[in-house]
């Protein structure tokens, strides 16, 4: 059992702190909503407060780093600090126990898991697993199992990985391209799925450590994925591999005509380069 570091701790009770008020987060709510910031006279009116109460909340969210403001004109604008919209979902993540306090590159390798390259062989295995994944009823929207072929044309040449273990394939991963605009070129969109047997025992972290690198090694700059907010241990492998919380995405589709959540997380590269986005555009060109 791990224990949040004091220090940590701190940090994140000030900035919850900062929020233990109505005002205050009606407040960061309007900012954050708004087009470019709001100046401190319309938060005032928009809110039904004084403009001296106002700036009094605008300097305890700022204190905390919610908020940044500047002067325009006469006016004091304020804008939203947009990392806390990534940054506030991970702290809670951290301290409800599905992240890690620093966020890793990547778990460490585990004994007794194989990662290789996906070969033509591995198919009837990797769509049975997709199977098990689908049955589950929180890993996917899909109903049925998409043909090899389909896969075979959208999963991302070179990221495309088999776990085994005592020679049977345990897991697959893969990245598609997540847009055909250039501009995205070297973004990702990831998928794990680990087979019912073999749960617990690290194929998923394995699968990860080589998606991540390989990643990295190619020049992909951003990886995400969507998961059901119900699939906690999804949740919880994705951010030991570095991914972060980028916020819900609430009602997004329905499975058997039933409406889901989903989360969105994201793994940004430490450093780009030009082979990833050769890889991707080649295979967007397909």
């Amino acid at each position: 059992m791990t224990t949040l570091p004091a220090d940590a701790a701190g940090d994140y009770a000030e900035c919850f702190a900062a929020l233990a008020d109505p005002t205050r987060v009606r407040l960061l709510h309007a900012v954050a909503t708004s087009n470019g910031g709001l100046a401190v006279g319309d938060l005032a009116e928009r809110l039904g407060i004084s403009q001296s109460t106002c700036s009094h909340h605008v300097r305890k969210l700022a204190s905390a780093r919610f908020v940044h403001v500047s002067k325009v004109g006469t006016s004091t604008r304020v804008t939203v600090n947009e990392a806390c919209c990534t940054g506030l979902p991970h702290m809670a993540d951290v301290v409800m126990g599905v992240a890690g306090a620093v966020r890793p590159c990547c778990p460490d390798d585990v004994p007794g898991v194989t990662v290789r390259a996906l070969t033509d062989a591995d198919w009837p295995d990797v769509r049975r697993i997709y199977r098990e994944g689908i049955d589950t009823g929180i890993a996917t929207f899909e109903t049925t199992v998409p043909a090899s072929a389909r896969l075979a044309a959208k999963w991302l040449p070179g990221h495309r990985w088999v776990a085994e273990i005592d020679g049977a394939v345990a897991g697959w991963t893969a990245v598609t391209p997540a847009s055909g605009r250039d501009c995205y070129r070297g973004v990702g969109e990831t998928s794990v799925y680990v087979a019912s047997e073999h749960r617990g025992r690290g194929v998923g972290k394995a699968l990860l450590r080589r998606q991540v690198t390989a990643a990295d090694a190619d020049g992909l700059w951003t990886l995400q994925t969507s998961v059901f907010t119900e699939n906690r241990a999804s949740l919880s492998l994705h951010h030991q591999a570095g991914y972060r919380t980028v916020g819900v995405r609430e009602r997004i589709a329905r499975r058997d005509g039933v409406w889901h959540d989903t989360v969105l997380l994201e793994r940004r590269a430490s450093v780009s380069s030009t082979a990833g986005e050769v890889l991707l555009a080649a295979n967007v060109a397909r």
